[in-house]
């Protein structure tokens, strides 16, 4: 994967699609997939690795109904956040919407910044969530667990709290590296008994889990005074 957390926007209204991927991407947060039907979707997210980390959608499409595919998507077991868009905020509407496994509603026209916010909301619900799995490296990450799955070698690494929390914060940052100071603040709150040694503790004991050298890190790199995850060896 890059750095950017992908998100899939399904709308058949170009103007929209346009201005959302636009505000979406602009600070290199998020990588928007966009779709304009219902069928170009499905076809985003087929593949083993495809994935989106959050789906905004329309209720009125040409091949069919959001709502529709929405409930589809939560039977075959995908739990990312659902935002749908509607041109109607009929109480009605809302209520299928909602009973159709969607965890937020925005009618139209909104307001980009609101639906950023609300957006994020969500995504920072399903991170905390039971349900929330990431992928990093050759890993399956499982924060509600403290865990990371490696398939290929039919492996489990248990983490402490404080490893799953430096883990999220990374993954939340993408290719961007994260001070130490900040990571430490994130992780430790400002407790000014805890000073970057202790990170930098927990991240050689990180290493040591999740390296395939350690002394030669390529996956949680140093860099810029910080630390980040490192999307080549997480493709």
């Amino acid at each position: 994967m890059t750095g950017a957390r992908p998100i899939l926007v399904v709308d058949d209204d170009q103007v929209i699609r346009r201005a959302l991927t636009e505000q979406l991407q602009v600070d290199g947060e998020f990588l928007v997939l966009e779709a304009a039907t219902l069928a170009e979707a499905r076809e985003k997210m087929k593949g083993p690795d495809a994935r989106c980390d959050a789906i905004l959608l329309d209720v009125t499409l040409p091949d069919g109904d959001g709502r529709d595919f929405c409930a589809e998507l939560r039977k075959e077991g995908l739990r990312m956040p659902v935002i749908m868009l509607t041109g109607s905020d009929d109480e009605a509407d809302i209520v299928r919407g909602l009973d159709a496994g969607a965890n937020d509603y925005v009618a139209k026209p909104f307001r980009i910044a609101e639906l950023l916010a609300r957006l994020r909301a969500q995504m920072r619900l399903f991170e905390n969530s039971e349900d929330a799995v990431f992928s990093i490296g050759p890993y399956t990450f499982r924060p509600s667990a403290k865990l990371l799955l490696e398939p290929v070698k039919n492996r489990r690494i248990r983490l402490t709290e404080k490893e799953t929390a430096i883990l999220k914060f990374l993954y939340r940052a993408g290719t961007r590296p994260v001070p130490r100071q900040v990571l430490l603040n994130e992780v430790w709150g400002y407790n000014a008994a805890v000073t970057t040694h202790t990170l930098e503790t927990h991240i050689y004991r990180l290493r040591q889990k999740i390296e395939p050298d350690p002394a030669h890190a390529s996956l949680l790199v140093t860099e810029g005074g910080g630390y980040r995850l490192n999307p080549e060896v997480m493709a």
